[in-house]
């Protein structure tokens, strides 16, 4: 087999190539997903040798009929063991658990929460099932978002983010979440300002977290129903270290973004690659209202 990356030397046994001496992409080092109202990229980054970053995007109806859409993505905790594991396994339990609530008449931040804990209960399992001594417990943040009947929900644990950005130039954009790390707690305290918390080495040490190892999980979940059309950023540190405000990040929101949620998302994820990619970048986008888009 050629290499992807060079074109030129074989790749051998252990997954690298003879002529340029780089490892081959995996599965995961790059994804890219659409669907009905919703689209989500996810890339490895400049700096890490694997993407602990998941996503998983979905659709289904509420019990009148309506359209309800689903992102949920998921940033392992490198200093947990076997973190990717742990980022797929929430993003699989919270969208299953949507899915199956939604159809059946659960409101929107009921299901969020339940789907929360069920991702939380994925995880912990992890640990269960493979021991390891001397290491953390698999482990990662949770982020996710519902468009339905008029009404979008949040749900997250950590520091993934949710972003409201309206359609119309110049509306105020907003972030919808609140980070659970050390940053966010100064800065609740009174203690430091948000620049002066960012700016501190311990700033992104997360302080909830899914996993056999963290405290009695609390999801977070709000609802909200704007007033004009818009779309929803869903996204891990990777996209955000680098849009950090709503503002920022509704600067790089192309105009036409709810026709084209894909190539927004591609777009995001390139500005973080551009801007030094130093983490896994994983963005979601969904157009608010619904609307439709090719598969």
């Amino acid at each position: 087999m050629l290499c992807a990356l060079c074109s030129k030397g074989r790749v051998d046994a252990d997954g690298y190539c003879s002529d340029c001496g780089r490892a081959q992409p995996g599965e995961r080092d790059h994804v890219e997903r659409a669907l009905g109202g919703v689209a989500a990229v996810t890339d490895l980054g400049l700096r890490h040798h694997r993407n602990e970053d998941s996503f998983t995007v979905s659709a289904t109806a509420l019990a009148d009929g309506s359209p309800a859409v689903i992102a949920v993505v998921c940033d392992g905790v490198s200093s947990s063991s076997r973190p990717h594991e742990a980022s797929a396994a929430a993003s699989e339990a919270a969208a299953e658990s949507l899915l199956a609530s939604l159809p059946r008449g659960v409101s929107g931040q009921q299901a969020m929460h339940d789907a929360v804990l069920s991702a939380a209960r994925a995880v912990a399992d992890l640990a269960d099932a493979a021991a390891e001594p001397g290491q953390n417990a698999p482990a990662c943040t949770l982020v996710s978002a519902v468009t339905a009947g008029g009404i979008l929900t949040v749900g997250w644990v950590g520091d993934s983010r949710a972003y409201w950005i309206p359609a119309e130039r110049g509306a105020a954009a907003a972030r919808l979440t609140e980070d659970d790390s050390w940053a966010a707690q100064m800065v609740a305290a009174g203690l430091l300002s948000e620049a002066e918390a960012m700016a501190d080495h311990r700033a992104h040490a997360i302080t909830a977290w899914l996993g056999a190892d963290a405290v009695e999980v609390e999801p977070h979940t709000a609802s909200f129903k704007p007033d004009r059309p818009g779309v929803v950023i869903v996204c891990t540190d990777g996209l955000w270290n680098y849009a950090e405000s709503a503002e920022q990040l509704a600067r790089l929101v192309p105009a036409g973004a709810r026709e084209t949620p894909l190539p927004t998302a591609q777009q995001l994820v390139r500005h973080a690659l551009e801007s030094g990619g130093h983490d896994n970048i994983t963005v979601a986008v969904i157009p608010f209202p619904v609307v439709d888009v090719a598969r």
